[in-house]
């Protein structure tokens, strides 16, 4: 790096620095922005008044016709709540709509400690979509009555309220809810009654509508975006995903098993028994800094021309725990992002069930790192060695290669890479047997950097200073950064950027590393340093502990290989016969030197 570069890179830390300081508000402008917004919720709290008396003096002037329609008698009742509760989840069942209007995970809490919802309010909706009469019936707007009371149930105990939409004695609409004490599931069975001349006789569906908006319950916002969306199952058991980077619909024309609004830890999962025969699925990001993402499913039930139908589903609500979720079965383990290609494999393969293992002796999460980054270091052991020993072999060899480089020059350097392919041949050393073992391991690095982000047992799990290895640390704050919006300095990841910066300078040294070559391997841990300031604490604490680990193996080996009887190695290799074998690496490049010393020859003409 020459000395221009380095004063351009000092000049743009100053500029970042510089718009830090100078772009902040004043005082006085935070007071007009806090006027400015006092006034308008003043203005919203108005609007808001005037909607409710509008609505009051609608609702008191019904139409009779209404009244006397389709499901007349269903358009005014008494919105109550029933309660189904189980050793996990507590579910709040409204007579408006029969619909659950909201869910709360009994054992767990938002990253600021308040109670966990899943969903609540209003704004979710839940029904049956269908015409009869020349008129669209929504069940969500309508009220069923019930005979049930709150339920509470634990062990093995279970029990069930229905909640019934009646059209006439004999023709009604039943939703069954069904609990057990030991699970995340809430049974749910639709049952028509008497509907097969009710039901307009053009259609043969009806319409599941389910729309949720769903609340932030993790610390950062960005990342719990990044990983919600709406995920789905086809009956032939393939699970796909709407796009998590944003907006997205997608018209389903094949037989679903189930459809999940998944956001980062937690799932709300309905499950057909019998399928749903296609629909329409689509997720939205709100504007509203508080809500994650907005998710809706329509989907079709066949609908028989007889008095009785049965559509057995259930709710799953609970968190994205590996093992949770795949005990539950219908492949929903599948939502968690384990990777692509083979990272994906070795998390599902490798990295959960040893996880797994450890976990099980309820060690601290710090502890459980610890030991899988070391039984990681020791596998991969033998492919370290190797790279350090080609390093070391480069390193012997450097002294010829600089004798190399002055004789021939750096003006033709075709016949410089022609002369060192000569030494290489000569040593029996393969310049990339260093690089191949790192690439065998990148792998296993990447994989974890999908594993650690999606690992609901680190959330909440604290490590010294760190509250929540499921998160970035934060313990330096400031306003957003202009451009690059960093807002806070994660010390874990601090701490992993500067041991791969020791790292590298003492692998340098060894390496005999010159040019711009010394100075590349510094460039990657300070990219790294702004990519994961934001990714978990429990990554860059891997992360750090596996920088560590690599070193120490590093000085141990350094001890176990001795320079003089590698450079012995090197000299009877030299002695020996010209015919030896070349390896297909030599035989390549030197076709490719042939090709480019043509290509010049071709040139100069």
């Amino acid at each position: 790096m020459d000395r221009n570069s380095i004063t351009g890179l000092v000049l743009i830390f100053i500029i970042i620095a510089g718009s830090f300081y100078l772009l902040q508000p004043s005082e006085e402008e935070l007071k007009r922005e806090r006027q400015l917004q006092d006034s308008l919720a003043r203005a919203r709290a108005g609007i808001e008044q005037v909607d409710r008396d509008t609505t009051v003096q609608q609702t008191t002037a019904l139409d009779s016709a209404l009244l006397s329609g389709p499901f007349g008698n269903a358009i005014q009742g008494e919105d109550r709540v029933v309660t189904l509760e189980n050793d996990y989840i507590r579910a709040a069942i409204s007579t408006k709509g029969g619909r659950v209007k909201s869910v709360e995970l009994k054992n767990e809490t938002t990253y600021d400690g308040r109670p966990l919802m899943l969903f609540e309010g209003d704004q979710n909706k839940f029904g049956l979509f269908f015409s009869t009469a020349g008129k669209n019936i929504i069940t969500n707007d309508l009220y069923f009555t019930t005979e049930g009371g709150d339920i509470q149930v634990t062990g093995q105990d279970s029990a069930s309220v229905t909640f019934r939409l009646s059209y006439a004695p004999e023709k009604y609409i039943d939703y069954i809810y069904s609990i057990k004490g030991d699970d995340h599931n809430l049974g749910f069975t639709v049952v028509t009654k008497g509907l097969q001349d009710v039901v307009a006789p053009t259609e043969s569906q009806l319409v599941l509508n389910w729309e949720a908006v769903l609340s932030q319950k993790e610390k950062d916002m960005s990342s719990e975006r990044q990983r919600s969306t709406l995920y789905y199952s086809l009956a032939d058991g393939e699970v796909d995903h709407l796009n998590t980077a944003k907006d997205d619909e997608e018209q389903l024309d094949e037989r679903v098993e189930w459809v999940s609004f998944k956001q980062h830890f937690f799932s709300n999962v309905l499950v057909a028994e019998n399928g749903f025969n296609g629909g329409k699925v689509n997720v939205y990001t709100s504007a509203d800094r508080d809500i994650v993402k907005l998710f809706s499913a329509n989907l079709r039930l066949d609908f028989s021309r007889q008095d009785i139908n049965t559509y057995p589903m259930h709710f799953f609500f609970g968190p994205n725990q590996y093992k949770v979720l795949k005990a539950h079965g219908y492949g929903l383990e599948k939502q968690i992002d384990m990777g692509w290609g083979p990272m994906k494999w070795i998390n599902r393969f490798i990295t959960i069930p040893v996880f797994s293992f450890l976990d099980s002796f309820n060690w601290s999460y710090g502890l459980v790192i610890l030991i899988l980054t070391v039984m990681l270091k020791l596998v991969l052991s033998p492919l370290t060695y190797r790279s350090y020993v080609s390093m070391a072999k480069m390193r012997v060899l450097k002294p010829e290669m600089d004798q190399i480089k002055e004789k021939v020059g750096q003006d033709n350097p075709t016949l410089l890479q022609q002369e060192y392919l000569k030494l290489y041949k000569q040593a029996g050393v393969n310049p990339l047997g260093g690089c191949i073992p790192l690439l065998l391991q990148m792998p296993f690095t990447i994989a974890f950097f999908f594993f650690f982000p999606n690992l609901f047992e680190l959330r909440g799990e604290s490590l010294l200073w760190v509250k929540d290895l499921s998160t970035y640390d934060s313990p330096i704050t400031f306003p957003p950064l202009p451009l690059i919006g960093m807002d806070h300095i994660s010390l874990m990841c601090i701490l992993m950027t500067v041991a791969t910066l020791l790292s590298t300078w003492y692998n340098n040294s060894i390496s005999g590393a010159t040019g711009q070559m010394k100075y590349i391997g510094y460039f990657m841990p300070l990219i790294f340093l702004f990519v994961l300031n934001s990714f978990p604490a429990g990554l860059n604490y891997y992360y750090l502990l596996s920088t560590v680990f690599t070193f120490g193996q590093q000085l141990v080996i350094r001890q176990l290989i001795n320079d003089d009887k590698i450079l012995a190695i090197i000299e009877a290799n030299k002695k020996k016969p010209e015919a030896q074998k070349k390896s297909k690496f030599q035989q390549r490049m030197e076709e490719y030197m042939r090709q480019q010393q043509a290509q010049g020859k071709k040139g100069k003409k």
